[in-house]
């Protein structure tokens, strides 16, 4: 599919982009910040977060919650937002007829929501319930626990949603400083995907968006210095039927240009139901339901981490097994064939594609890289990237990875102690 997009900013320094799709009868506009949990100060972790709870609790022109649902319920659209480690975003999805409201709505809690106290002390009880909503379910809860571990002593390792201690101490000036800091037009952008023109998306934003104010104190790239010398583990015991846990090593950020390899590694991994550790760990063995590998990337950091979701008494099994394949490719005893790596390229390529049928995911797709990187990037250019990518290549990444000092476990489940996990990382294929 040719896809593109038109770049261009307002005067006030905001940059708006457009992913015209024609055949779409209806687009998502999408309002991205770059800011999120990594830029907050320890004390007010879960600031990003309750800020985009608060969005939607009343601005001028629609004063209450229902006045905002209200709006966009009468055309039909859905509404939501999003906040990860370091982006938030708040999005409207609308018939292309009636675009133009989903302007209005965005704008006006964006750029001036009221963030009344009361608002914010009865929200409080809302975050604090999501908060104990992924405690409560190990496969939500698992991820948090990993980054607490994998990315240690960082900022990077705080919880997007914060605690229920930092969500209970935060106050109006928080938002308020925050807010001052942050959103302003140079660090924010708006991004338009679906069945539109970039000559009517010109038209809408200049009048809805013109006003954001365009200084502040621009989001700088933090600064985040991991430190590790050996294998780490983080055990959460907690009463389960299952264990759940992530194995994983620390790679790199998402500005480096081997990260086409790493995900190709991963997909050879655990990225469709023929992958490596799926056969070996689900199919030969029955240990486990759910297996998955993926890569995740920030600007400065990165990992390849799997979930398994396994038997208790099976872990140590499923561990090694997982263990014996990725140091097996890091040292090439056991080869990716030509076979696996065409057919890793292939799932990665089609799940883009079929992704890139939905607005949304058309407008996160091109949104991430501009927003986080200054630069955006086309299905058809990420393709080629992927088919570049040599078997040599993966080995590389592999060999430079896959090491004992960046290896890292989370575990939630039945268990008293972290020392058995520890001495089990130790394992070498014999």
């Amino acid at each position: 599919m040719d896809m593109d997009c038109t770049r261009f900013t307002l005067p006030n320094k905001l940059r708006v982009l457009v992913v015209p799709m024609p055949a779409n009868e209806s687009a998502t506009v999408t309002v991205w910040v770059r800011t999120g949990s990594r830029f907050e100060d320890k004390k007010t972790n879960g600031l990003s977060h309750f800020l985009e709870h608060m969005a939607f609790k009343g601005s001028p022109k629609y004063p209450t919650t229902k006045d905002v649902a209200g709006a966009i319920d009468a055309i039909g659209g859905v509404f939501n937002a999003g906040t990860s480690k370091e982006w938030t975003n708040f999005y409207v999805k609308v018939r292309v007829g009636v675009i133009e409201t989903a302007f209005d709505v965005l704008s006006d809690m964006i750029i001036r929501p009221l963030l009344k106290e009361e608002e914010i002390e009865r929200e409080k009880g809302v975050i604090v319930q999501e908060i104990h909503l992924y405690k409560d379910n190990p496969t939500m809860r698992i991820s948090d626990i990993f980054e607490n571990v994998i990315f240690k002593g960082s900022s990077l390792s705080w919880n997007i949603a914060g605690s229920t201690q930092t969500v209970k101490g935060i106050k109006r000036k928080d938002f308020i400083s925050y807010r001052a800091k942050h959103y302003f037009s140079e660090n924010m952008m708006v991004v338009v995907a679906g069945g539109v023109t970039a000559d009517k998306v010109r038209t809408l934003a200049r009048k809805y968006f013109s006003d954001i104010k365009p200084k502040g104190i621009r989001s700088k790239k933090p600064q985040d210095v991991i430190k590790q010398t050996k294998p780490q583990v983080l055990l959460e015991s907690k009463k389960t039927d299952q264990a759940h846990f992530i194995l994983g090593f620390r790679t790199s950020s998402l500005e480096n240009e081997g990260r086409y390899a790493q995900a190709l590694l991963a997909a050879v991994l655990g990225g469709g139901m023929s992958s490596r550790l799926i056969i070996e760990i689900r199919e030969r063995r029955g240990l486990a339901y759910a297996v998955q590998t993926a890569l995740e990337q920030v600007m400065d950091n990165g990992y390849i981490g799997t979930y398994v979701g396994v038997r208790t008494e099976k872990i140590d099994e499923a561990i090694k097994i997982m263990l014996t394949q990725m140091y097996g490719i890091a040292t090439r005893e056991l080869p990716i064939s030509k076979e696996e790596l065409a057919k890793a390229k292939e799932y990665i390529k089609g799940h883009i594609a079929l992704s890139l049928e939905d607005s949304t995911a058309v407008n996160e797709f091109f949104a991430l890289k501009e927003l986080l990187l200054n630069k955006t990037q086309t299905p058809e250019e990420v393709y080629k990237k992927i088919d570049a990518v040599k078997v040599e290549g993966i080995y590389q990444v592999a060999k430079k990875y896959f090491k004992p000092e960046r290896l890292n476990l989370a575990v939630v489940g039945p268990f008293k102690d972290a020392a058995k996990f520890e001495k089990l990382l130790s394992f070498k294929r014999e």
